[in-house]
């Protein structure tokens, strides 16, 4: 799926699962499990197959139905 030249340095990108990542879709985040991205093996940039954003915009869009949801603390940084 990957195994490219990163677009950032000279570095190669490859295949790595991770066990979670998290995607912004309009707004609002998704949270895919055990997803296969790519990762510069020299900077660290990620890549996302095609497969792996569809699927983050059906969930966004409610097309198909979560596993399941969590919540997450948000707030804002106040300088001291």
């Amino acid at each position: 799926m990957y195994d490219f030249a990163c677009e950032h340095c000279d570095g190669t990108v490859r295949t790595r699962v991770v066990e979670r990542e998290a995607l912004r879709h309009k707004g609002n985040f998704v949270i895919l499990e055990d997803v296969p991205i790519g990762v510069c093996d020299k900077c660290g940039s990620r890549y996302f197959d095609a497969s792996v954003l569809r699927r983050v915009a059906e969930i966004g869009r409610g097309n198909v139905p979560s596993q399941r949801t969590i919540e997450i603390p948000v707030d804002r940084y106040a300088h001291a």
